[in-house]
């Protein structure tokens, strides 16, 4: 997060901590609303880590979502102030704050202008999100890519009969966060992160574009979008130390569609990309579907069934962790007061044999207090494959999260 931030989430911090919704104010200024989490999190790591640096048994941390909304004109127009933060990580990478939202919005007859910081998600399938392309991921938050760095935006949306468009221009490039080299989960050399390097002579200054078409038709949801700009996804190469690995961030474009079917208990999924960029142009596909079974067992319950094929057509040189692989999982809602609910799943790669195991539980434990299990494991990897830098890091995360 750079210095120009700091300043706009402290102000976050006091408002969310004074600031609450009062008729005088909602009538004469509009309303406010402020809300957000505390988190308690702990990973325990099965297995003694690959190098001698990295930590090595636990990583405890804390964090803080504070958010701001206000409304004005029936909601014609507001504002929106989502702040990050985490401490307490044994990894100094891992301790860090960042503005998720920080934008201005107003609407009328259709038309939406949007200015500022905000989050854009893109996709319809459950392992990888290939079209998902605005945001930056936050890779010391998480590995599975859901978590994504606030993206500076004007951002125009037209709403109609026959669909929504939406434009983008995105002035400035986010880098991605990776964990340092006491962390865990992490590349083997680990990635030099503050010596960047580009493609562009303007660096993370250059102005990126997207525009994006969305729609439903009957059971069908289609998106189709068009983006050029520089490249979320790094490619990486061996620093002159040999000690490091150098993101290297170059301009990109990319046709995007996603589509997704509904048909009585079926959802079919398919996301798609066409990327072209100096080095190569290549396709690559994500499918599948989900069948759920509802009421199991006489109960209130639900379960799902889900298996998702990918294909990644980039070269050697870019190696992709979703080449030749198949996600089989399942998903469990109860259906109770708690909001109790598992994902569980494995990607196995085809090629390689690889195999990356996920179970994600999460229940409502009390009022405003939430509870969160997650469990992973990587299995038959071998020196030269995309995960075999995590082979010893399995591990088991408690989070405790408190809302306001």
């Amino acid at each position: 997060m750079t210095y120009a931030q700091r300043p706009i989430l402290l102000s976050l911090l006091i408002l969310t901590s004074t600031l609450g919704p009062t008729n005088a104010l909602a009538d004469r200024y509009g309303q406010f609303e402020w809300s957000g989490h505390v988190g308690a999190e702990a990973r325990f790591f099965i297995q003694d880590s690959s190098e001698t640096r990295q930590n090595t048994d636990t990583d405890l941390s804390l964090s803080i979502q504070p958010e701001l909304q206000w409304y004005h004109n029936d909601g014609n127009q507001r504002i929106s102030l989502i702040g990050f933060a985490r401490a307490g990580a044994q990894d100094a990478e891992r301790n860090h704050t960042d503005i998720r939202e920080a934008y201005w919005a107003i609407e009328k007859e259709g038309l939406e202008l949007l200015i500022g910081i905000n989050k854009v998600f893109w996709g319809v399938t459950e392992s990888n999100h290939l079209v998902d392309i605005i945001n930056q991921t936050d890779a010391v938050e998480d590995i599975d890519g859901e978590e994504k760095l606030g993206q500076p935006m004007i951002n125009i949306n037209w709403q109609n009969d026959w669909g929504n468009i939406s434009a983008f221009m995105l002035p400035y490039f986010r880098e991605r966060t990776f964990p340092g080299a006491k962390g865990r989960l992490r590349t083997l050399p680990p990635v030099d992160a503050n010596n960047a390097q580009y493609q562009s002579a303007k660096e993370d200054h250059h102005p990126d574009w997207a525009l994006r078409y969305s729609h439903y038709f009957g059971d069908i949801d289609l998106g189709v979008y068009l983006f050029d700009g520089t490249n979320r996804d790094p490619r990486y190469s061996l620093a002159d130390n040999g000690q490091q690995l150098r993101p290297y961030y170059e301009q990109i474009s990319q046709a995007g569609l996603d589509l997704q079917y509904t048909t009585e208990a079926w959802l079919w999924k398919l996301e798609l990309i066409n990327r072209n960029s100096d080095d190569e142009h290549f396709t690559a596909l994500a499918a599948g579907y989900e069948y759920t079974f509802y009421q199991i067992f006489n109960s209130n319950a639900d379960w799902g069934l889900l298996m998702e094929g990918h294909y990644d057509g980039r070269n050697e040189n870019n190696p992709s962790l979703f080449d030749q692989d198949v996600f089989i999982g399942g998903r469990l809602a109860l259906n109770d007061s708690q909001d109790t609910s598992l994902l569980a799943g494995v990607m196995l790669d085809t090629d390689t044999n690889e195999q990356f195991y996920n179970l994600e539980a999460e229940r409502r434990l009390s009022d405003g207090i939430s509870g969160q299990l997650r469990l992973r494991a990587f299995t038959n990897t071998q020196a030269g494959d995309t995960l075999h830098s995590m082979a010893r890091d399995d591990y088991a995360q408690v989070v405790v999260k408190g809302y306001f």
